[in-house]
């Protein structure tokens, strides 16, 4: 078999898996010796390869179900990692939080690959977004941000495996290509250009609450009808 031939029969059907698998493996470093200091840069390579998959997949017309299956598998594995990265460095009430979200984590990608499944609740990767944020603005607005990441794991922790739809995020929203790249772009310039890193974080964290709220409004309305 040629070059070309093996890239046309193995490779290329599999780019968007192999991109899957390629977004959870330096995941590593977060549990070596001061792997804590790439937590920032590798939740961002996390998501931008996660989105990635979807894309070339999408693209390239080379969906499938193993790949779907491998993607979700990817996200509990890689949003767990990353979870319990963060409870281990912080400890204590946010170690504990921490495993409960990578719990609900592993549930809500396992509930994916079932259709039947009635976990509706938000992506594991919103909770990777938020710990994103809150690590972001700490140091910005000189505040400790311990109270905060447990409270973003216990809310995550209940919406990841809530049986009602949140409406209304921004990733969620983007259906696009581009969309979904100019997400992954300012998540970016939140890391990079501090006088910006309020602002996005405030329309991330907006709109999740915001969906919250409409999915828990939507679910009540649904149970008076019935």
């Amino acid at each position: 078999m040629n070059s070309s031939n093996f890239f046309y029969r193995l490779i290329y059907p599999n780019l968007a898996n192999i991109t899957s698998v390629l977004g959870v493996l330096p995941l590593f470093l977060l549990f070596t010796e001061n792997g804590f200091q790439y937590l920032i840069p590798l939740i961002i390579y996390n998501n931008i390869m996660d989105d990635l998959d979807g894309i070339l997949a999408a693209k390239l017309n080379i969906r499938s179900q193993f790949g779907a299956h491998l993607d979700n598998v990817c996200d509990a594995v890689a949003h767990g990692m990353i979870a319990l990265a963060v409870g281990v460095h912080f400890g204590g009430v946010v170690l504990v939080v921490a495993a409960l979200a990578a719990g609900a984590a592993i549930l809500r990608s396992t509930a994916r690959l079932d259709p039947a499944s009635k976990v509706k609740g938000s992506p594991t990767n919103e909770l990777m977004r938020h710990l994103l944020f809150i690590l972001l603005l700490a140091p910005l607005l000189d505040i400790d941000p311990y109270w905060f990441l447990a409270l973003a794991f216990i809310c995550h922790a209940v919406t990841m495996v809530s049986s009602f739809a949140i409406p209304g995020m921004i990733r969620s929203r983007a259906n696009t290509a581009t969309k979904v790249v100019l997400v992954n772009i300012a998540l970016v310039v939140a890391w990079l250009a501090s006088s910006l890193t309020l602002m996005i974080a405030l329309a991330f964290f907006l709109t999740y609450f915001y969906g919250v709220y409409r999915g828990m409004t939507d679910e009540r309305k649904i149970v008076l009808e019935s």
